[in-house]
């Protein structure tokens, strides 16, 4: 999901301004969005104390994209994520939501990689632009997880009109049935 350099150090000072150790400069929590789509690992420390703050600044940035009408998570899965805090279910929640969205990013993987075998339709032209809307749609639905397409950059540009995404086709019915699944073991976690 990242490179290989440790994780960004962002320092929040009492004022809470955020401030980025390298580039000695402050961020605000869109530029701290931005460097985590662009798969960069951040720990933002308290200056004084030492406490790291990263999970709460996490669920800030979240918190703020959701509010905008930028869902992703929907209303049954927060509303089990809330009870899975007040039951026993806490403890296996976070190594399943983990392999959960392993396997969604897996998934799309091999998506894409049979979408860039050779095929009927790498051959028709356009069909690179038609890829290129699929990973830019793909990176959109996943928040810009760059793991799932073996690259942090956006999808190329190269002038030709966007191609809409496919509906239906086996691996999206697979992805769909997948996170339906993973709703209903939510639902049932939560019970």
């Amino acid at each position: 999901m990242s490179d290989d350099k440790a994780p960004l150090l962002i320092k929040r000072y009492a004022s809470r301004r955020l401030y980025n150790t390298e580039t000695s400069d402050y961020v605000t929590l869109e530029d701290i969005s931005n460097f985590i789509r662009d798969g960069r690992e951040v720990q933002i420390v308290d200056l004084k104390s030492g406490d790291d703050l990263t999970r709460q600044y996490l669920l800030q940035i979240i918190a703020e994209h959701e509010s905008k009408g930028d869902n992703v998570l929907p209303t049954g899965v927060l509303t089990d994520l809330v009870r899975s805090y007040a039951s026993q279910a806490q403890s296996i929640v976070p190594a399943f939501l983990q392999s959960s969205f392993e396997m969604l990013q897996n998934g799309q993987s091999t998506m894409l990689e049979n979408m860039s075998k050779m095929n009927p339709m790498a051959t028709m032209p356009g069909f690179d632009a038609m890829r290129a809307q699929q990973e830019a749609f793909l990176k959109a639905m996943t928040g810009g997880m760059p793991a799932a397409f073996g690259s942090s950059g956006p999808a190329p540009d190269d002038g030709a009109p966007a191609a809409k995404p496919a509906k239906g086709g086996k691996d999206l019915d697979d992805i769909k049935a997948q996170l339906a699944a993973l709703q209903e073991q939510l639902s049932k976690l939560g019970k």
